[in-house]
């Protein structure tokens, strides 16, 4: 089963790829998409969701995860945010992709063992889950904390 992890955001959206064969987890790929803060909206989006797309089309997952919005004290941060997302969603859409939506406190929780994981403790645990995985960044290694949020938290041992 290859789960894409998705961490939305307009300036820098993350993807990580791994593979879930039981309880069993392993690296495939990762990456971040930037976009022009000085381009218009539209284009900014469409660029998102092109780039998006693409790495669906190569890799061919069988569904995705994705994180919750939260909002943001600042209602135009909410906003963009929001708009990241539907790109996001629209792209795995377009592809057929099933998305499952996690808490962002259930991802730590799911890879750290606590919700109250900060940003550093959940980027060492990812080194420990997947070894020798060279991540792209802060946003493709949230991304992978999603994907193997998902994996961890759809796994049920078959009963004998």
């Amino acid at each position: 089963m290859l789960i894409l992890g998705l961490d939305p955001s307009l300036s820098c959206t993350g993807w990580g790829l791994i593979r879930a064969e039981g309880s069993r987890i392993s690296h495939i790929a990762n990456g971040q998409v930037p976009t022009d803060a000085k381009a218009p909206m539209a284009e900014r989006l469409a660029a998102l969701q092109a780039a998006l797309g693409a790495v669906i089309a190569e890799y061919r997952p069988d569904r995705a995860a994705a994180e919750e919005v939260f909002v943001n004290k600042n209602p135009q941060s909410t906003l963009k945010l929001a708009q990241a997302r539907g790109c996001v969603l629209a792209a795995c859409g377009a592809a057929g992709l099933t998305v499952n939506e996690h808490a962002a406190r259930l991802v730590k929780k799911a890879v750290v063992g606590t919700g109250g994981a900060d940003k550093a403790q959940v980027q060492a645990m990812l080194k420990v889950l997947l070894p020798g995985a060279q991540i792209a960044g802060a946003d493709a290694a949230d991304a992978l904390a999603v994907a193997i949020a998902d994996a961890h938290l759809s796994y049920t041992p078959t009963s004998r």
